[in-house]
């Protein structure tokens, strides 16, 4: 039986990924790997656009188009970056109480009051439930891979998947921060009467996770008056660079190496990366859920995840979420999650030391 390192020495990353092995084409098993990515296909609290449950699987087939040469971290194949199997159930489930949302979201919008409902406010509580389900099975999933050495990146869904992955974090570490690339400040408490909506995760974290010791956002654009009271009563626990400032300064000639050091060192020492991807410019994801004008740019965010793995600081985990395929034949939300994604896996590999080579320079 082949090793790994037979596995590298065979294998041809200048070729077209193996489309009958794992995310990016590569030929590793999970046990060869040193990076689980770790899928979370659930959306049930979406109110405005959908399609996030089908994320993990949209960049799971743009990926095999992905050149396996990254610039910036050359070797991050040889690493082994394995994509756990997508539960299918967990996805029939979403569909379910997705369903059983949609009525409580637009009786709410409508202007109308929940409590007039007692069939919805029971379907409501057993939504909730089904989100606590969802939460402890991510928990037990990413402390399996943990307690097996591995690195775990998670893949939502929406951006209520992550809250048991941190929670799993948590356990094996006293205190961390959480860089949150984002539109939203998701600092509302129990968006539309759902504790575990995507609106809440940031709230959910800080409130629910004692060890989360502060969240630096930043692309924000969309925020409520509840969120911008949240920020300023928590007593530097959120800091938050909203895009408006961010592009103020830089039209004032703040350059964005200054800024990125700015914010990395207002980080603790240990960083959790939670990427949503409308944090960035709508023409990378024009078909996320709540998309919004304006945002950072591919190179922007990907320059802050390599300056953040240089920094001395340690990335202990991140998750990518909000990615939503278009209808069938448009795969460019797919295709730069794909690639943000490999990007994600060499960042936190080079901040924990792992071989990932030296930066490919061309003469100029």
């Amino acid at each position: 039986m082949s090793t790994k390192q037979d596995k590298i020495k065979n294998f041809d990353p200048s070729q077209p990924g193996l489309a009958d092995a794992t995310i990016y084409g590569l030929p590793f098993t999970s046990q060869e790997s040193d990076i689980i990515i770790l899928p979370v296909p659930w959306e049930v609290t979406v109110s405005y656009g959908n399609g996030a449950s089908q994320g993990p699987e949209a960049i799971l087939e743009a990926s095999y188009q992905v050149d396996l040469l990254h610039q910036q971290y050359p070797d991050l194949w040889k690493l082994g970056i394995y994509m756990d199997e997508s539960d299918s159930d967990l996805l029939q489930e979403s569909e379910k109480y997705k369903q059983m949302a949609q009525p409580i979201i637009e009786l709410l919008e409508n202007g109308q009051e929940l409590a007039d409902f007692p069939e919805l406010e029971k379907d409501l509580e057993l939504i909730n439930q089904a989100c606590i389900r969802m939460n402890q099975q991510v928990q037990e999933r990413t402390a399996s891979w943990l307690a097996k050495g591995k690195k775990v990146i998670l893949l939502g869904g929406d951006h209520s998947t992550p809250l048991g992955y941190y929670k799993a974090l948590a356990q094996g570490h006293e205190e961390f921060g959480i860089l949150h690339f984002d539109a939203h400040m998701d600092l509302r408490n129990a968006y539309e009467g759902f504790t575990y909506s995507h609106a809440s995760i940031m709230f959910n974290a800080l409130s629910q996770i004692p060890q989360i010791t502060k969240i630096v956002q930043l692309g924000i654009r969309d925020f409520c008056q509840q969120e911008a009271d949240f920020v300023v009563e928590s007593n530097r626990r959120v800091l938050v660079h909203t895009d408006a400032d961010l592009k103020q300064e830089e039209f004032l000639g703040v350059s964005w190496q200054a800024k990125c050091n700015q914010i990395i060192s207002s980080l603790p020492e240990k960083v959790v990366v939670s990427f949503d991807i409308d944090g960035l410019l709508p023409w990378y994801c024009p078909n996320t859920g709540t998309p919004v004008p304006g945002g950072l740019t591919y190179e922007q965010a990907t320059y802050m995840l390599s300056e953040l793995a240089k920094s001395g600081k340690q990335i202990i985990g991140m998750d990518l979420v909000e990615v939503a395929p278009g209808e069938q034949g448009d795969d460019w939300d797919g295709n730069v999650g794909a690639r943000l994604l490999f990007h994600m896996c060499g960042a936190l590999a080079a901040s924990c030391n792992m071989q990932v080579g030296k930066k490919i320079v061309f003469e100029k």
